[in-house]
């Protein structure tokens, strides 16, 4: 029963050996010197204007979350569509309950103002 996982288990001993090493040797050759230009964030060769801890507004996140939310809850009607026909009214009445339940959160993020970017 055991003697099936001994290939993963040696396949996982050589896959975390190569990534030891690979470490290993990158950490031996590469020089180790430290100078403020290297420690700088990396700006597209422009000057940096602040500090890159600068804190962002929420809104930006809460503007991500939102599309997210939206952009995965449209990504369920695409099983719904490729099985319509199998559904008949069964399918229907579900996706308009879905729809309404998804276009209430639209509306009431709306309203309460999470869309605003002022």
């Amino acid at each position: 029963m055991l003697d099936a996982y001994i290939p993963v288990l040696l396949f996982l001993l050589v896959a975390i050996s190569f990534a030891v090493a690979l470490l290993w040797v990158a950490w031996t050759i590469a020089p180790s010197r430290y100078n403020r230009v290297k420690l700088e964030p990396y700006e597209c060769g422009i000057e940096p204007q602040t500090d890159a801890r600068e804190r962002f507004n929420v809104r930006y996140f809460l503007v991500a979350m939102l599309f997210l939310i939206f952009d995965v809850e449209t990504i369920f009607l695409y099983p719904w569509a490729v099985i319509v026909d199998e559904l008949a009214w069964f399918g229907f009445i579900e996706v308009v309950v879905f729809l309404t339940i998804l276009i209430a959160g639209y509306f009431y993020a709306w309203r309460e103002g999470a869309l605003e970017w002022a």
